[in-house]
């Protein structure tokens, strides 16, 4: 019969395969949703990066350019063309910040967002199922984990960017 040593080592080594499989799930994941991500683009004509920043648009606005610009981690002049092509697109409009008539922001289209959605149910529905296999305190819990994964994310691009 086998033993395990009483020094933990051999749980060490289970956390660091753990540990090993949950950043390679991770890797794969984010492999995935932009395979995913520049097909949708591709059916709606629209740029990943553009994409990228409609959603946000979608979940954070009405957003100023140089706040949309810092939330995508982009140059503010690289955010002028994004913003350019997606008016053009008539993906978003821009209006007069009500807080600073000097000021923009930009807002989605209502009516457009149903073109992404539509474009998404295929993995939103998959979700919903994959999600009903969970009970709610494990919900909880991976919603937390990929919240703090998130976050994590951020820093560590800021991080890169300030070096």
């Amino acid at each position: 019969m086998e033993t395990t040593p009483s020094d933990g080592s051999g749980a060490a080594r289970h956390r660091g395969q753990l540990n090993q499989a949950v950043r390679e799930a991770l890797r794969d994941l984010s492999v995935q949703m932009s395979l995913l991500n520049h097909r949708i683009g591709g059916h709606l004509d629209l740029k990943g990066t553009d994409l990228q920043c409609l959603d946000l648009i979608d979940r954070y606005g009405p957003l100023s350019p140089s706040a949309l610009a810092r939330r995508a981690g982009l140059h503010p002049a690289t955010m002028t063309g994004i913003i350019d092509r997606l008016e053009r697109g008539g993906w978003i409009t821009r209006e007069r910040d009500p807080a600073d008539r000097r000021g923009v922001v930009v807002q989605p289209i209502p009516s457009r967002r149903a073109e992404v959605l539509r474009l998404a149910s295929g993995m939103n529905a998959a979700m919903a199922q994959i999600c009903a296999g969970y009970e709610d305190d494990e919900l909880e819990a991976i919603a937390s984990f990929l919240r703090r994964t998130a976050d994590a994310g951020r820093a560590a691009a800021e991080e890169l960017d300030a070096s």
